[in-house]
């Protein structure tokens, strides 16, 4: 089965908001240039979407209720998520901090037959996690996807395998992965325009117009998809990325930005129980071209100061800069489970004190807020004092 929760961060930030249930709602920066994370179904009735530039998103929705994201509130709620999924089966495998494949094979003769589980599923996420999640269930990962993408927001469907060719054919030619929008336009120049017709074309004619991908998508079609679900206990990598209000070459601006995402990164790597080997850092020109720099550290981290301090020298090693940034980000790489790490204690005293300074902001900001406390370089310096 595939479960995915719907509208995610909205739906944890409506736990304390429940004053906005039924309202358009989107998390996101207020800045023009950020993007939306997230969006309630009452925003998206006016074409609002994730990943939507802001400021297109005010235009077509100005009375939606703007919230700024608390990323690391949402990773705890995930993890909780994670735990739920794991009691129900061993076998998981997480697609994003809010949507996983299970298969609940083994777990039948536990907890009953399939509809009965992803019901269970979908009360304890209600009850435990005050969100709502829609579940999919199919004999394969992709019918399971587009089951639960059908059934949203906060429903179950089912297709059994007597069902899943009938019910593949029935849909446009865009539910199988692969096939983006241009795709699409050049099959419709072939006439094909549902999964049917994907299905009613030879392997040879699909090679010659998508290439190596022209079987698997037939594959697709008759609901052909082998891949197990496969289990992954650790993100490959954590990390967090801002994109300036305006494009910038002040070097105490960027440092100021990547301390902050240092901070959100090294929040993340704690609430996951997870320490880094390798430490990366993102720029965004303003013609939009990017380049990443990477460096290995000797003692794993999961303290901002640290993986801060690995950013700048990166940024220092790159010399002068083409033209001013647009985006910064820092992503930290090689996770391992601290609890399995041997931590090496440093000849430098100040990186234990902020590592313990750090974990004593962790137990601030679950209890009253992501910025209750922060670093004094990182408060507004025209905001309150």
């Amino acid at each position: 089965m595939h479960v995915d929760m719907d509208a995610f961060f909205v739906s944890v930030e409506l736990r304390t908001r429940p004053d906005l249930i039924g309202k358009p709602v989107i998390v996101g920066f207020p800045a023009d240039r950020s993007v939306v994370l997230s969006a309630s179904y009452e925003a998206r009735a006016f074409g609002v979407k994730s990943a939507m530039p802001m400021a297109v998103a005010v235009r077509m929705c100005p009375q939606a209720v703007i919230i700024e994201p608390r990323h690391k509130l949402y990773y705890e709620v995930s993890a909780q998520l994670m735990q739920i999924f794991h009691s129900i089966t061993d076998l998981v495998e997480p697609l994003s901090v809010d949507e996983a494949f299970l298969d609940v094979g083994g777990a039948i003769r536990r907890l009953g037959p399939p509809r009965e589980i992803g019901e269970l599923i979908r009360r304890r996420v209600s009850a435990e996690l005050g969100i709502t999640a829609s579940v999919g269930i199919a004999a394969s990962k992709f019918v399971a996807k587009i089951a639960s993408t059908r059934c949203k927001p906060d429903g179950l469907l089912l297709i059994s395998p007597d069902e899943t060719v009938p019910y593949l054919h029935s849909l446009p030619v865009g539910a199988l992965w692969g096939i983006g929008a241009k795709t699409a336009d050049v099959l419709a120049r072939m006439g094909i325009r549902t999964v049917a017709d994907v299905a009613a074309t030879p392997v040879t004619s699909l090679k010659k117009v998508l290439g190596a991908t022209g079987e698997h998508v037939y594959r697709l079609s008759w609901g052909i998809d082998a891949r197990p679900v496969t289990p992954v206990r650790l993100e490959k990598s954590i990390g967090a990325e801002e994109t300036f209000a305006v494009d910038t070459g002040d070097d105490a601006v960027i440092s100021r930005e990547l301390l902050r995402l240092a901070h959100r990164t090294a929040g993340r790597l704690r609430s996951s129980g997870s320490v880094a080997r390798t430490v990366a850092l993102k720029l965004r020109y303003a013609d939009f071209s990017s380049i990443t720099r990477s460096r290995t550290v000797h003692t794993p981290v999961d303290s901002a100061q640290l993986i801060h301090g690995v950013a700048l020298q990166l940024l220092e090693a790159l010399g002068p800069r083409p033209m001013t940034v647009r985006l910064v980000g820092i992503r930290a790489e090689q996770l391992e489970e601290a609890a399995q790490t041997s931590l090496q204690l440093s000849f430098d005293r100040r990186d234990d004190n902020w590592r313990a300074a750090e974990h004593a902001l962790d137990q601030v900001s679950r209890k009253f807020g992501n910025k209750s406390v922060l670093p004094a370089s990182l408060l507004d310096p025209g905001g309150p004092r």
